[in-house]
């Protein structure tokens, strides 16, 4: 199973384990965006014997075991170096299978602590991505490398370059020095033979030098000269063959300029040298110093007079000088008396409520043979807390904590070797502690030392009451915070927790983790994928305001908004403004053709049109269009045309024009057709009835044929019938005149 939201819940009962061979196995891989890691928090779990269950992170390309089955208790926070997180599970098939659920939620990834630079130090101004590192040496050494590293965005982020190092130079000119260090050079690792080096130090003018020889251990080869001066052939302050101590009173120039010559026939372990140099007005007495601790005056001038009163710091004593120095001699002003030093000390009474315990000489190695013991008292109705921050002894040195101001009291921790930081609580209010360094320490060489922190705290047996958390609240387990105790942190609605939501009360009544806090959510749940589509994200964190553009794949249709805005809301958590579309195919959702009008037609006919789509009629000419001269295919389900098929009917004007064209047509006809009927009548009645009908009388006539009357013969009067007789009379024209060529041809 894979997962990519930024917050969501593994639970072994929605995703059951499938066959794999002999066993169920399931694996659940959770990845968020590049810069970001997952926390997952055990909410739960219940395992039998022999099932796995391991979480495991992604590291370039390989998985890195961060816990297992043996190590899970409810409340554990894991977190993963990169962006992916991968959690194994495997049981049995013939058994019912154990069940977890796990909490998982994005958290900004960040650099490592950039490694502080021997003799040098490192200023961080964030460990996440663009984050800046900026690196400087102490007094005396010059940095090799980059001054600034950039926090470079990545599945595991990481530096821009490897970090840099700081190292005493072979020499060097300062010019207009106020303060600074000339150190024993740093050997190349490759580097035989001998060597020799120069530093000149030029004060600005009117001024004068002050050299302190804080360290000074030369072999019997090595040579120091200090001139005063720019060049060695200038007045010799101090020559370390010819010396027979050193002068840590210090060494003052007669002008403004001091040369320092060092010469060594081959690298030696044993040499080290460290000269603080300050400029100083003349008249004035110079500028105290002291390591490891601090000093006040009553002229920040050092006139003559000033008085200067010297602290240490935590953890080491004032030795070796006093701890006050006055400015003496008008004529030559100068300190009545070297300045004191701070040591770390090997052993001691300790009683104040809190307090610092070093290793000997700390921050110097310290030396074999060592034998120490502290022993620490504070309020009988207390007890201590002991935070041992750095132990770096070797493996033949030995650190033991006892619970009582006696060696015979029980040991709460022996450490050998270096170790990462440990925390101890006392039982009652006495601590001692005691370190042996092996005498025989200069053969197998020496630790970097320890540094312990102690307090006194309440000697109950509960763990101290956790703070509410603003804009959320807490319950817990138990009415005491006894151990196993768990307090659980929630946020009211439309705030985040940062951190572990649940504290545990451990054994040694310290809270598991810090307690959370609540963060106004800025950021919406990722709305998913949409099928058949791809989508454009404008911030892959989905802040507030980011977008989100959905584009469905060719052949299929958005349903729903294409845009989707994470807006805030006042009260709970940010939402999109819209829900989430889907991509449908233009099939499921097209308009069929819905056909022809008759006597018209379409314009850009198409089979199937998209929603949104027009189609648009016409009719021929003559026709009139009766309905939507354009309709529109609309989203539904099914969808549909936005109004019915028009029709084309017959146009009016064109129907008035027919009707008067045919009355027009008809009252010319009628008349034409009857006449034309009253001729063709005429025309056979002379053609075939008269002819015949004279025929007759020429074979019977006689004078008494005309009282005879004959089967279709007209017997009308003639005085009766007046058109009769024009008829007749015309006929007889009719027929004298149709006769005549019959007779001319004869």
């Amino acid at each position: 199973m894979s997962f990519y939201e930024p917050e969501g819940y593994i639970d072994s009962t929605d995703y059951p384990p499938l066959p794999r061979h002999s066993f169920l196995e399931c694996t659940y891989n959770v990845t968020v965006y590049t810069g970001y890691g997952v926390e997952l928090q055990v909410k739960s779990v219940n395992l039998s014997e022999g099932e796995v269950l391991s979480i495991r992170g992604v590291d370039a390309g390989a998985l890195v075991l961060l816990a297992n089955q043996t190590l899970l208790v409810e409340g554990q926070v894991i977190r993963s170096p990169t962006n992916t997180i991968s959690v194994y599970f495997r049981t049995f098939p013939d058994e019912a299978p154990g069940t977890f659920q796990l909490h998982y939620q994005v958290f900004m990834l960040s650099c490592s602590f950039p490694r502080r630079p021997d003799f040098g130090d490192v200023t961080v101004m964030d460990l996440h991505s663009g984050g800046i590192a900026h690196f400087h040496c102490h007094l005396g050494y010059e940095l090799q490398g980059p001054r600034v590293l950039t926090c470079i965005n990545a599945s595991r982020p990481h530096w821009s370059s490897p970090e840099p190092i700081c190292s005493a130079p072979c020499g060097g000119a300062v010019h207009n020095a106020t303060i600074g260090r000339v150190l024993s050079p740093s050997y190349p690792a490759n580097q035989s033979g001998g060597m020799a080096c120069a530093w000149t130090i030029e004060a600005p003018p009117g001024q004068k030098l002050h050299l302190h020889f804080e360290k000074l251990l030369l072999d019997e080869k090595d040579r120091m000269v200090v001139y005063s001066g720019r060049t060695n052939r200038s007045a010799v302050l101090y020559d370390s063959l010819r010396a027979d101590s050193v002068p840590f009173e210090g060494i003052i120039s007669d002008g403004a300029a001091i040369r320092i010559d060092f010469a060594a026939a081959e690298p030696a372990a044993a040499t080290a040298f460290n000269i603080r140099f300050e400029a100083f007005e003349r008249g004035h007495c110079y500028e105290p110093y002291i390591q490891n601790g601090n000093f006040t005056t009553s002229d920040p001038t050092y006139n003559l007079g000033t008085t200067v009163e010297f602290t240490c710091d935590p953890g080491h004593s004032l030795e070796q000088g006093p701890a006050v120095i006055e400015c003496v001699n008008m004529r030559d002003p100068y300190w009545n008396d070297t300045e004191p030093l701070c040591r770390a000390l090997c052993g001691g009474e300790l009683s104040a409520v809190a307090g610092v315990i070093l290793s000997p000489n700390w921050p110097e190695p310290y030396t074999e043979g060592e034998d120490c013991i502290w022993r620490v008292h504070v309020g009988e109705e207390k007890r201590l807390f002991l935070d041992i921050q750095l132990l770096n002894i070797t493996n033949s040195d030995i650190l033991t904590i006892y619970d009582g101001d006696e060696l015979s009291a029980r040991v709460l921790g022996q450490f050998v070797g270096s170790s990462g930081p440990q925390k101890l609580y006392s039982s009652s209010p006495d601590l001692t502690i005691q370190f042996h360094s092996d005498p025989a320490g200069l053969v197998f060489g020496k630790g970097q030392g320890f540094i312990m922190n102690y307090v006194e705290v309440s000697r109950n047996d509960s763990c101290s009451d956790l703070p509410e958390i603003q804009n959320g609240w807490k319950t817990t387990s138990h009415t005491e915070l006894v151990r196993g105790a768990r307090i659980t942190y929630q946020c009211d609605p439309g705030y985040d927790i940062v951190g572990s939501d649940t504290l545990t009360c451990q054994w040694d009544l310290s809270w598991s983790s810090d307690p959370p806090f609540c963060e106004k959510i800025m950021y919406c749940t990722d709305p998913g994928e949409v099928e058949h589509s791809t989508r454009l994200i404008s911030d892959p964190v989905l802040l507030v305001g980011t977008t989100i553009q959905y584009t469905c794949n060719p052949g299929f249709v958005l349903e729903g908004s294409s845009l989707l805005t994470c807006y805030s809301r006042e009260t709970g958590t940010p939402i999109w403004t819209s829900r989430l579309p889907h991509c449908v195919s233009e099939e499921s959702l097209a308009c069929d053709n819905p056909g022809l009008p008759e006597n018209g037609y379409q314009i850009l006919y198409k089979r199937l049109y998209l929603p949104g789509e027009s189609l648009t009629f016409m009719c021929y000419e003559g026709f009139e269009l009766m309905g939507e001269v354009t309709i529109k295919c609309i989203l539904g389900q099914p969808s549909h045309w936005s109004g019915p098929l028009p029709m084309c009917k017959v146009a009016e004007a064109a129907a008035e024009t027919s009707l008067e064209g045919g009355n027009m047509a008809l009252a010319i006809f009628i008349p034409v057709l009857i006449i034309s009927l009253l001729l063709g009548g005429a025309y056979i009645y002379v053609t075939r009835w008269e002819p015949a009908r004279a025929q007759g009388r020429g074979d019977q006539g006689g004078p008494g044929d005309a009282g005879i009357s004959r089967p279709g013969a007209d017997t009308t009067p003639a005085s009766a019938c007046p058109s009769c007789t024009r008829t007749r009379t015309a006929r007889s024209r009719w027929k004298r005149s149709s006769t005549t060529p019959s007779m001319r041809q004869g």
